[in-house]
């Protein structure tokens, strides 16, 4: 049996940064994860640039049945802290937009960071160990795994969520905390394209593809960034934010011209232009290709401007700005970047990320009912929730 003072099940980004701390402290730390490769998720992250933090990180940005549990670990260790460290490592990185930080180069830099720091630190790192039980006992934890027994003063569950299980996602976490008393958030995909009703996607299928400047709106929460229509459903980051804000069977709402007045641009042509058609009119602000079928999908009357009386123009407007959609569903964990939900946070320290019923057991990362919005904040929430629990095990 091999002794160590802290066990972490989970080598991605959360438990590797957590690792790292421990280790910094002088304890002996073994990190075990079932996968092969390690930080596989992070590798392929921001399109293989890792969208490493973001410099807005605020608690506003995740969501959680408790929405003030995440305020005290990201106060403690903030997106600066973060950013200094790689700085410290020489690693170029730029903002894309909002606040999103990525790597310059490629988002191994990231975990070959995240290894250096281990490394520095004496942290033993165990890939392709499948860890089959835990009991708790008087002095700790005895795991046995497919390497052999270990046993350890502290253990810390950084599994993840559901999301993208090609990746290794499983709900071995959550069966964890429940084994020990804890309970576990009802869970679902979370920042994920939506799919379409039969209806919709019969005629939306066909603007494959196009993106658009847009607003969406569910549950009092508006996202405004790009759309994205695809053969299956809808995309693009303004459709991911809000799919976390999203219920079944709920309507959201898209304005297709979030950066001006549609009304007062058509008044406007009407005025200049009386004789062109009104797809004519609407291709100056849309693709052609999106402005074909958007006129037959909102059942529109293609004629000349000057033909449009009274409130007709407004209902034109109104039909690519305040657009009700019902989505089908979502693409599911499949694609999904995070998993809502998950270890109640209730049941944890907010300072230490402990199971306040279990001495010396820890969960940190996306296991727990903490999801940050897309941009960086989820990799921000692993970097803070790993580092306070690594100055406690």
């Amino acid at each position: 049996m091999q002794q160590v003072d802290v066990i972490i099940i989970g080598a991605g980004a959360a438990g590797l940064f957590c690792a790292a701390q421990a280790g910094k402290r002088g304890r002996k730390v073994l990190v075990l994860d079932h996968a092969k490769r390690i930080g596989g998720k992070i590798l392929m992250s921001g399109g293989g640039r890792c969208n490493f933090t973001n410099m807005y990180a605020e608690p506003e940005n995740f969501l959680s049945d408790n929405p003030h549990y995440c305020k005290s670990a990201l106060s403690r260790y903030s997106q600066w802290d973060f950013i200094g460290l790689v700085s410290d490592y020489g690693i170029a990185y730029h903002e894309k937009t909002l606040g999103q930080l990525f790597c310059d180069d490629s988002a191994k830099q990231i975990v070959n960071l995240l290894l250096s720091e281990c490394d520095k630190a004496g942290v033993k790192v165990q890939s392709s160990c499948a860890v089959q039980s835990i009991d708790k006992h008087s002095n700790g934890f005895t795991l046995e795994s497919s390497h052999g027994q270990y046993q350890c003063e502290s253990l810390v569950i950084a599994t993840g969520g559901l999301s993208m299980p090609k990746l290794g996602a499983s709900p071995f976490g959550y069966k964890i905390a429940e084994q020990f008393g804890l309970s576990v958030k009802p869970t679902c995909a979370g920042l994920v394209p939506f799919t379409l009703h039969e209806q919709d996607k019969s005629v939306l299928a066909e603007l494959s593809g196009i993106s658009l400047d847009a607003s969406a709106e569910c549950n009092n929460t508006l996202f405004k960034e790009n759309i994205l229509f695809t053969h299956r459903g809808l995309s693009g980051p303004a459709v991911l934010q809000i799919s976390s804000y999203w219920q079944p069977g709920q309507a959201v709402e898209f304005n297709l011209f979030p950066n001006g007045d549609l009304l007062a641009e058509l008044v406007k042509a009407q005025t200049q232009q009386p004789d062109i058609l009104l797809s004519t009119a609407l291709s100056q602000f849309y693709p052609k290709r999106f402005v074909q079928t958007a006129v037959s999908y909102f059942a529109l009357d293609n004629k000349p401007l000057k033909q449009y009386q009274g409130k007709q123009l407004e209902q034109v407007a109104e039909a690519f700005t305040a657009w009700q959609l019902k989505p089908n569903g979502t693409e599911g964990y499949r694609t999904a970047e995070v998993t809502l939900g998950g270890v109640n946070v209730d049941q944890l320290s907010s300072k230490t990320m402990m199971a306040k019923d279990v001495d010396g057991l820890y969960f940190i990362g996306e296991v727990v009912d903490v999801t940050g919005w897309l941009g960086g904040f989820n990799f921000q929430w692993a970097w803070s929730s790993g580092w306070v629990a690594g100055q406690e095990v």
